[in-house]
């Protein structure tokens, strides 16, 4: 399940209002200059609370709540190794945004106790829980946050940001955001939607070709989904290689996954012989500089009858100002990462992360493939099966 974004809360009525003013004014008009003021204060007050619940994550203040239970101020600092006045204005902090809860509020500092609720425990630490939100904390404050000022730089000098620049946050954050699908989700969605694909792979022998594998998860995902199949994992970054290796080594030596995965730096066109009965490219080939060439790599590497499976956003058919929570999600996302990276090596698609259907039929076409567009219902990705032309 991916969490269900919401615009930011509205405002308390009467910010900002001199205080002979306030009581109960009247709403501000939908596109009025305070209407658009009150909007961004709420993001902004969003985005920092995000920056505080990055805090928490990064100095294990969350993980020691979760050890101790209701706690004081001094207790969280002790189990977290930390200045106990720093935390009390943490904890204080997270209580009002509605993260933590104390009891017993208008007791002195020192002696209030914080608790953080066992759902949002699971949320914020449980990685392999459907809900697991972590990601999104990381992902954007972590990675995109900290390039910043290279991204301006970037913009101002026309040209994009290599995905190595945004670091491990991102990388970490990235992987975690998709996670869930990969494990929850990937194996029913092979199944119903391409079962002459699964019956194959389910044959020793059979073989997937995992482009632009990141981490690894989704090709430790495929393998478990199918324990016949051999699975070669290729990614240009060799940081996602080294990554991909640890959650390889990781892995519990009874599934015997290390006989059948293998992970190593390269394109499209290093995976192997041809022969791949499935090639998969997931969440990756909007961020691609040459997605054409990718894709007649993908070709190439596909056994006769085989088929190459996308996992992209589902955004929709054409652009609309009244987009959904998600697509808005995507465009931030693609301006602060996807198409600068698309964009770091030239010449360049500048595909950007909202890669609607008609550019991926596209795309498939100029690269000799036919594509069928795969609605799993799902409010973020959406799938293509590819599959080579006569």
């Amino acid at each position: 399940m991916a969490p269900s974004f919401r615009n930011p809360s509205p405002a308390r009525p009467g910010l900002g209002t001199p205080p002979a003013g306030r009581g109960k004014p009247a709403a501000p008009a939908a596109d009025s200059t305070q209407a658009f003021s009150l909007r961004l204060f709420g993001a902004g007050l969003a985005s920092a609370e995000l920056m505080t619940c990055f805090l928490g994550l990064e100095l294990g203040l969350y993980e020691a709540l979760r050890r101790t239970g209701p706690a004081t101020a001094a207790e969280v600092a002790e189990e977290s190794g930390l200045d106990a006045r720093m935390v009390r204005e943490w904890l204080e902090q997270q209580t009002c945004a509605g993260v933590l809860t104390v009891d017993a509020p208008d007791a002195p500092p020192q002696t209030r106790r914080f608790t953080l609720p066992p759902a949002h425990a699971e949320a914020l630490l449980d990685a392999d829980s459907p809900n697991w939100i972590a990601p999104l904390v990381v992902m954007p404050i972590g990675g995109m946050a900290a390039v910043l000022p290279q991204l301006v730089e970037a913009y101002r000098g026309r040209r994009g940001l290599p995905y190595a620049a945004y670091g491990e946050a991102l990388r970490g954050g990235q992987a975690g955001l998709n996670r869930g699908v990969f494990e929850h989700h990937l194996p029913g969605w092979i199944s119903r939607h391409l079962p002459d694909i699964d019956a194959r792979l389910r044959v020793p022998g059979s073989s997937i070709a995992d482009v632009a594998c990141g981490s690894g998860l989704s090709t430790l995902a495929l393998a478990r989904m199918f324990p016949d199949a051999e699975l070669h994992g290729l990614d240009l970054d060799e940081a996602s290689i080294k990554d991909a290796e640890a959650n390889l080594a990781a892995a519990d030596p009874a599934e015997g996954l290390r006989d059948r995965v293998r992970f190593r730096s390269g394109d499209a066109g290093e995976a192997g012989a041809a022969g791949h009965t499935l090639v998969c490219v997931f969440d990756a080939l909007h961020d691609m500089s040459a997605p054409v060439d990718v894709l007649r790599a993908c070709r190439r590497l596909m056994a006769p009858g085989g088929a190459v499976l996308l996992m992209e956003p589902s955004v929709g058919e054409r652009f609309t100002p009244a987009a959904p929570d998600s697509e808005r999600f995507h465009y931030a996302v693609s301006v602060l990462h996807c198409l600068p990276v698309g964009m770091s090596r030239t010449p360049s698609a500048a595909t950007g992360t909202v890669m609607r259907p008609d550019t991926v039929r596209a795309y498939a076409a100029e690269a000799g493939l036919d594509t069928r567009v795969i609605d799993v219902g799902h409010p973020f990705h959406r799938l293509y099966r590819l599959t080579a032309r006569p």
